[in-house]
């Protein structure tokens, strides 16, 4: 079949079809948006269309294999999955038995439930590497608060950087105003500092 181009004349995006004005100046060919397949947009009026001439069930002619001049094509399964179906013998299920009805679907390959499994293992490993492994201390507020803080007074220090030490900073976040160490409001002040 021979590639021929013409412009699109009329298009109607609800019903999914529209028609194209030939170059060889034969009469307006429909094309329906099946014929499309793989375009990266919906066809406009004025687009330059690519296409082969074909003929429908009721023996009209129509535009088919056809793409958008200018307009990326995104990969599709589909071409791909025509192509080895007719490189594949034909089987059915039990059809071994009477090879008059070997006609159905494509063999499956061994290796299909393989691929599967390895595509599960590697998402596995890769949200395993997302979670963070940093071991969090679980030392209680209060059991460090208890200790002896009479050798900290308040003399305005707001950060963490400001901070010397984690008891410091907790006698700030319990007796100074003003300050901005707690920013998750856990009463666990600068927590990724110390």
């Amino acid at each position: 079949m021979t590639t021929e181009k013409g412009k699109l004349v009329r298009w109607f995006d609800d019903k999914g079809f529209g028609f194209i004005k030939q170059d060889n100046g034969k009469e307006d060919l429909f094309i329906h948006i099946s014929a499309l397949k793989g375009m990266s947009r919906k066809p406009i009026i004025g687009d330059v269309i690519h296409y082969q001439t074909s003929f429908d069930a009721r023996g009209k002619a129509c535009a088919a294999n056809a793409r958008i001049e200018g307009v990326s094509q995104t990969l599709t399964i589909a071409p791909l999955a025509q192509k080895i179906t007719q490189d594949r013998p034909l089987v059915k299920d039990r059809s071994y038995r009477n090879p008059s009805k070997r006609i159905g679907k494509p063999q499956r390959s061994r290796y299909d439930g393989l691929f599967t499994i390895l595509v599960v293992i590697g998402v596995a490993v890769f949200i395993y590497k997302k979670v963070p492994t940093k071991k969090f201390d679980t030392t209680p507020v209060e059991a460090v608060a208890m200790e002896p803080m009479e050798h900290f007074q308040c003399q305005g220090k707001v950060w963490c950087s400001e901070m010397t030490s984690y008891e410091e900073a907790i006698f700030y976040l319990r007796n100074c105003p003003g300050t901005k160490m707690d920013g998750d409001g856990d009463g666990i002040p600068c927590e990724n500092q110390f």
